[in-house]
Parts: structure tokens; C-alpha cells; sequence
């Protein structure tokens, strides 16, 4: 994982060039990655994903895909929010205008995603039982069913990111 900044500021997940996939924990040893093969293997089905979000089925569950640009992503909890940082002079100025860009933000159609508990952030290429130490992000989401929306925004001249934001639907 890379830090742009102090510890405790925001924990960023790089990827080697694909999609990020955002994996239940139950989920994990199901997702193969890249198994290299030949056949369509995981990764494959991740980079198959044209939009900012998608979803593939691994197993039981669903891994929601982070498409499009293979930008560092982190998680903000107090906006239930994945920011992916495309374009911003520091991480602080990209941290500091969240709040305009979730105003500004045009949001692509909301996906569906349950989720069975706490989700783990990381590159599409690796499996589950590659993931150590500081190679991915826990997020610590409850059980439940989540609208995932997502969108491009541009807050300012220098500064470009896409927000993907999870809100908790009411049980059914």
C-alpha cells in the first residue's frame, strides 16, 4: 500500500495497471485473480467491466469491480465513499475538495451490492491468499445491501477523481 501522506491521514491501494476489486472477506479465497491459465480467469472478468463500477460473481457473493482508470483508491467512512485520485496536486487538496465534488458529482445508476460483512480493497491480479499486509484496504462495512453509485468530477482546473459511494439500503 502506498501513504502520500502521514500515517492516519488516508491509506491508498495502488494497482499494477487493472481494476481494483473490492472483495466480502467470505468471499476472499474464492477470487483467483490472474491464475494464469489461459482460460478467462478472474482478473479477465474484472477488466471486462467498461464502467467506473461493475459487479462479477465469486462464489456465493458478488466483488464489486472499480473500473476504468487503475487509480490509487482509498476509503473515507465518514462519506461511505471510495476516491480514486486521477489528477490533484497533493493528497490535502485532493482530500479538501471531497466536499465539492460529491455536490458537483453527475452519478452513473445506482448497482445493487450485498454484502454478507467487511470488505478488503485490493488489485484484481492477485488472489486471496495473496493478500498480505499492506498490499490492501479493509473497510468495515455492515451486512446489508448497498446502492453503489459512481462518478467522474473534475472540482477544479487541477484536481480529477472518481467517487464511488456506498449507501446502505433499508432491509427488505
Amino acid at each position: 500500500m502506498v501513504r502520500y501522506a502521514d500515517p492516519g491521514v488516508a491509506e491508498w491501494v495502488e494497482s499494477n495497471g487493472g481494476p481494483l476489486v473490492v472483495v466480502p472477506e467470505t468471499a476472499l479465497l474464492s477470487w483467483l485473480g490472474s491464475d494464469g491459465d489461459g482460460s478467462e480467469d478472474d482478473y479477465d472478468r474484472a477488466c471486462g467491466v467498461d464502467s467506473w463500477t461493475g459487479l462479477v460473481p465469486v462464489g456465493q457473493e458478488n466483488v464489486l469491480v472499480l473500473g476504468g482508470d487503475p487509480a490509487s483508491t482509498t476509503f473515507l467512512p465518514e462519506h461511505d465513499l471510495f476516491v480514486r485520485w486521477c489528477a490533484a496536486e497533493s493528497e490535502a487538496e485532493l482530500l479538501y475538495s471531497i466536499g465539492a465534488a460529491i455536490g458537483a458529482a453527475a452519478w452513473e445508476p445506482d448497482l445493487h451490492w450485498a454484502v454478507s460483512g467487511p470488505v478488503l480493497l485490493f488489485d484484481a491480479v492477485w488472489s486471496g491468499n495473496e493478500i498480505t499486509g499492506d498490499d490492501h484496504l479493509r473497510v468495515a462495512l455492515e451486512p446489508g445491501c448497498y446502492a453503489v453509485r459512481a462518478a467522474h468530477v473534475e472540482p477544479d482546473p487541477l484536481t480529477s477523481l472518481v467517487l464511488v459511494q456506498l449507501r446502505r439500503l433499508p432491509h427488505q
